[in-house]
Formats: C-alpha cells, sequence, structure tokens
C-alpha cells in the first residue's frame, strides 16, 4: 500500500480544509498520515482517525538551526515511514516538504501553494529581504521531473512561469480545496427580505491587514449614517503567526464602539452563512479564497476586489460585485446596493450557488487532485522502465 503525507503549517487547516482529499486518498488505496506544528485540532483529527503527528515548526522562524532541524526530521520521517508522495500546503511546506522528499530518495512530491504569501505580497523590508531566498529555495525544491506544483488561480500560474520559478509542465490549475456544497447550502424557509429590513454582511477571514480589515472598518463607519439597517460582521480571530495580523485590542475596540460586530472564532460556517444577507472579502490577494466559495454554495451574493484569487470567484453583477482593492468608499458602495436591492441580491446569490456546483464543488477538486497523484505515478514509472 502507498503511503501519502499531507504537511500544512497548522493543524487547522488539515481539518477545516484537507480532511476530505485526506478521506479521497484512503479511499484509493493509500496510508495518509497528517503532520503540522502542535495544536488542538490535531487532537481532533486523531478523533476521526487519522495518524496526525506534530511537527517541530515555527511558521515565521528565520533560525537557521530551527530550520535545519526541521529539515532534518522532515527527511528522517520519510525514510523512516516509507512515504511515497509528500503534499505540501503553503509556500514554506511545499518547499520544506520537497526539499525533504528530493534527500530522502527523490521521492514523488506535490506543492500546493494557495496565494502566494506574506513573502511576496507584502511590501515590508523583511518581505522584500526574503523574497530572493525564498525563489531559490522554490526552484531548488520543484527541481525534476517527480515534482507538481498546484496553483489556484491563472496569475499565479503565469507569475511562476514568468520569474521561471518552475517548468510549465510541472504546473497544475486546480480552484482551490472545493467546498462541500451538500453542507454549505441556502437557508431554508423565511421571509423574502425588503429595502426596509436589516441586511447583515460578514467578512469571513484570518484576522489580517491584507484581507481589507481596514477597509471594512472604513466602510461600516461610512454606512452608520446613511444606512443604520446595516450591520457589518467580523468573522475570525487574529492569526499571531502571521506579521499582517491585527491586533485583537483594535477588534474589541471597534465592537465596544459599535463600529462592527465581531463574532471572534466561528466553528459553524454554514450556519453563519444561512443568517446573513451577504458575504464581503476585500482582500489585496488571494489564491482561492475558501470562504467565497462556501458563501456561493450558500446562495449568497458576493463583494470582492478585482485582484488575483478573488475575481475567479466572482464575475461583476452576474454573482457578486467586484471592487477595487484598497478602497472603503467603493466598498460602502457596494454594500450599499446590496441592501437596497433585495432583487439584484436574490438574483446574484442564486447565480453563485449555480456557480458553486458547476465549478467549485469539492469533489471536482478532489478528483483534479488525484489527478496529479496519479500522474506522479506514471512518471515514476516510466522512469523506472
Amino acid at each position: 500500500m502507498k503511503r501519502a503525507l499531507l504537511f500544512a503549517n497548522t493543524e487547522w487547516y488539515l481539518y477545516n480544509f484537507r480532511l476530505s482529499l485526506a478521506r479521497a486518498l484512503q479511499a484509493a488505496g493509500y496510508e495518509v498520515i497528517l503532520i503540522s506544528p502542535p495544536g488542538p485540532y490535531g487532537h481532533k483529527l486523531r478523533e476521526l482517525g487519522f495518524d496526525w503527528r506534530p511537527a517541530p515548526m515555527a511558521r515565521l522562524s528565520l533560525n537557521p538551526f530551527s530550520e535545519l532541524r526541521l529539515l532534518w526530521w522532515l527527511i528522517q520521517l520519510l525514510r523512516h515511514e516509507q512515504i511515497d508522495v509528500v503534499h505540501g500546503f503553503t509556500i514554506k511546506c511545499a518547499v520544506y516538504g520537497s526539499l525533504a522528499a528530493r534527500v530522502a530518495g527523490n521521492r514523488p512530491r506535490i506543492g500546493a501553494v494557495a496565494g502566494l504569501g506574506y513573502v511576496f505580497t507584502s511590501r515590508s523590508i523583511k518581505a522584500l529581504v526574503l523574497r530572493p531566498m525564498v525563489r531559490l529555495a522554490l526552484r531548488l525544491a520543484l527541481g525534476g521531473k517527480r515534482a507538481r506544483l498546484i496553483l489556484q488561480n491563472p496569475d499565479d500560474m503565469a507569475l511562476f512561469e514568468s520569474a521561471r520559478l518552475a517548468r510549465p509542465d510541472q504546473l497544475r490549475l486546480i480552484p482551490g480545496s472545493g467546498v462541500d456544497v451538500t453542507r454549505f447550502k441556502p437557508a431554508e424557509g423565511g421571509a423574502k427580505r425588503t429595502v426596509d429590513d436589516a441586511f447583515r454582511i460578514v467578512l469571513p477571514a484570518r484576522l489580517l491587514w491584507d484581507k481589507g480589515i481596514a477597509e471594512w472598518v472604513a466602510a461600516a463607519e461610512k454606512l452608520k449614517s446613511t444606512h443604520p439597517q446595516i450591520t457589518l460582521l467580523l468573522a475570525g480571530e487574529p492569526d499571531a503567526g502571521n506579521p499582517a495580523a491585527v491586533p485583537a485590542e483594535k477588534f474589541k475596540a471597534w465592537h465596544n464602539a459599535g463600529i462592527i460586530e465581531w463574532l471572534g472564532k466561528v466553528d459553524d460556517m454554514p450556519a453563519l452563512f444561512q443568517s446573513v444577507d451577504a458575504v464581503a472579502l476585500p482582500s489585496y490577494r488571494e489564491g482561492l479564497p475558501k470562504s467565497l466559495i462556501e458563501a456561493a454554495g450558500c446562495g449568497l451574493p458576493l463583494i470582492t476586489t478585482d485582484v488575483p484569487g478573488c475575481r475567479e470567484v466572482v464575475t461583476h453583477e452576474q454573482d457578486g460585485l467586484l471592487i477595487p482593492p484598497r478602497n472603503a468608499d467603493a466598498l460602502a458602495a457596494a454594500i450599499a446596493r446590496l441592501a437596497d436591492d433585495p432583487e439584484l441580491c436574490q438574483q446574484l446569490g442564486a447565480a453563485a450557488r449555480q456557480r458553486a456546483l458547476a465549478e467549485f464543488d469539492e469533489q471536482i477538486v478532489i478528483e483534479k487532485t488525484l489527478g496529479v497523484y496519479g500522474d506522479l505515478q506514471d512518471a515514476q514509472s516510466c522512469q523506472t522502465h
């Protein structure tokens, strides 16, 4: 029986985004080992019967000794467990998993990069210094015929090709991790909303500045006087391991001042989406945002920015509204437009649901991902014959 290693930078990610893939791999005849830094969702994974193990990894560590220790730990794990294919999610895990796979016998390896991450999107000095090193590491990790890289939108595909981070024949375009359309579905029943009714719109995301948090708060302040029936909600918690994290104190202050309603961490996302009228994500750049395709599955109208990743989910005025990034005025205007036009909300939401069924159903995504595994197996067979 073949053995697959799924490697992510949080156990929360594995639990929320990759459980279905792990189950599909098991159904396809793989033994699956999950690894990530330690955290509470590791125990939940074990309770579901998965072999989850904590990795000695600090997401943002720059200590060379810690990084070499992690790399050596991965190499030893691959050798000891006789792993046949390594699948790393996010840039750091994709690079380290692939490097370890090369050293531990040139094993087949898959990197899945959901957006270019802090190093490529931030304008900070730290990110600018790290960028050339990460480019070099990507080239080393993705070298050889036994490597594949999954990207989530055409813009990232073009960037990786133009920067020569990977060969075109190694790249695969798969839109996100998919959505379970049987869980994320429209609310049943309920009265049809009118213009005078309350209007609730939520931004569900890791609480990072580059998700458009500042614009969200500014839009809420603008709408207070003109549209008092609108409530802007924020679902999520600060990501302490990310340099772009917004301090929790700010959310508490905004919440206490009545500017926004901060929900904190929400475990039941289908129930949240079924309780609101629309969803927004004014992000600066994405891979392919899970929150938007989940909201689309629930038949909600979407507001997002015309940037890579987001525009792959929303077509302007067909299943949502696209606005310029970093523009609080445009965000406020789009929210007001939906609140003032219940029929438009209904039309956009219905179209979003249809698109989720046609393009983002997780079964479609899993089938394409398993195809990458099969592609690697075929390549390996050609090399050994």
